[in-house]
């Protein structure tokens, strides 16, 4: 049976910057992710110390909090059948050098700073960064897109 999920999804301000947008969309929609929600904002500091809070501590915390601020993301909320796993494997290692050739930041980034492009690291993640960008949970988005599953395919679709 298939395990259909949510993952959250953001292009960080280097690869909105870098007009890399598309590109990505491209490829999660070429890996067989659909869509579920997408929408242009400029983070403030109190979402980008909520969003990585577990981070706090670290020394870098300042200036990830100063990255994500610097300028509009582009926050997305994809579907598809273990959406979490297959959407990191996409992303590719957090550090760009040791990220395979394939994986987007193994094509697009050059450094650790700037890595163009979040992935929820777990479901429960995910649930929590869908909460925090669309104020939203997970399981509504996922209503709606079955009633839409529903109109398309008659009514037959596995969710767990």
């Amino acid at each position: 049976m298939q395990q259909q999920e949510q993952t959250f999804v953001m292009v960080k301000p280097d690869g909105v910057r870098r007009g890399l947008i598309g590109a990505i969309v491209s490829r999660f929609e070429q890996k067989g992710f659909k869509l579920a929600a997408i929408e242009m904002l400029t983070i403030d500091r109190a979402l980008a110390e909520r969003h990585y809070g577990e981070l706090r501590a670290k020394p870098f915390f300042g200036e990830l909090v100063a990255y994500l601020t610097s300028g509009p993301v582009c926050a997305m909320i994809w579907q598809g059948e273990h959406a979490v796993e297959n959407a990191r494997a996409l992303i590719g290692k957090t550090n760009p050098v040791e990220a395979a050739p394939g994986t987007l930041r193994g094509d697009f980034a050059m450094d650790i700073a700037g890595n163009i492009v979040h992935g929820s690291d777990s479901a429960a993640s995910a649930e929590r960064e869908i909460g925090l960008f669309f104020g939203r949970t997970a399981d509504d988005l996922r209503a709606g897109w079955l009633a839409g599953l529903d109109e398309a395919h008659g009514g037959e679709h596995t969710v767990h």
